[in-house]
């Protein structure tokens, strides 16, 4: 992470006294979560959700990359975006937000689509992605780059009333490539917007433990929410020996 000798001010230790009160965040580890940059990848329902409270939580620096533009019928689950952004870029609408919520950290909006051509760039001293996105090809791009660069990973999707997480540690832990072969992503996918609440709070919840080095993480493990039978589940993750992206790191 970036300047671990990042000092609070006192607005600081005011406005994160809740959470520095929990032993095991504290001042050290709220100094963690300000030297840190976070990539969040898409500015939608599951983006909405985790900017809010990874603003919320101090992040220090927070980068939101989304190519799209706020539409209507983004509203029911999009809650970073308003009816006064229908037809701004979702990254700016959320950065306006983030920055207006919280003017302690540094919030960039970055209006691109994930592509080959720039997502190492995208990853530059990046310390841990939210996937937010809405489509395996461009999961699959960003896997490949974050194992590369040997960064973490807390992926989550939703569909309906469902959701599911689990983080990825290069080196340590499963990629999606070992879950997923040869996944098509849907062109419509319908969902109610308590699925990526849930699921993109808790991916802020897996990011704030990974920065502080807190708590057990959902490596090998995936979490299955199903809202209409209001259950989680869990199922073990193996990785992949023959894996053609991360087995290099086996």
């Amino acid at each position: 992470m970036h300047s671990l000798e990042a000092k609070l001010t006192d607005r600081e230790l005011k406005r994160y006294d809740r959470q520095i009160k929990m032993p095991n965040i504290g001042e050290e580890g709220q100094k963690k979560l300000k030297s840190a940059k976070v990539l969040v990848a898409g500015a939608g329902g599951i983006g909405s959700v985790a900017t809010i409270y990874l603003a919320a939580a101090g992040i220090g620096h927070i980068v939101i990359v989304d190519k799209d533009r706020v539409d209507i019928t983004n509203l029911n689950r999009q809650i970073v975006h308003w009816e006064e952004d229908i037809g701004k870029f979702k990254a700016i609408s959320a950065a306006e937000k983030l920055r207006r919520m919280n003017s302690d950290i540094h919030v960039e909006g970055v209006v691109e689509e994930i592509k080959e051509d720039n997502v190492e760039a995208l990853l530059e001293g990046v310390d841990v992605v939210i996937d937010a996105l809405d489509n395996y090809e461009t999961r699959f791009l960003l896997n490949k780059a974050i194992v590369k660069k040997g960064i973490a990973m807390v992926h989550g999707a939703v569909y309906g009333f469902e959701g599911q997480i689990m983080t990825i540690v290069p080196g340590k832990t499963a990629c999606l490539r070992c879950l997923y072969k040869d996944v098509k992503s849907r062109n419509f996918i319908p969902v109610l917007g308590i699925a990526p609440a849930v699921i993109g709070a808790l991916e802020v919840a897996e990011a704030v433990k990974y920065l502080t080095g807190t708590g057990e993480l959902l490596l090998n493990r995936m979490l299955l929410f199903d809202g209409e039978q209001m259950r989680f589940y869990e199922v073990q993750v193996q990785r992949d020996p023959k894996c053609p992206v991360c087995s290099q790191r086996i």
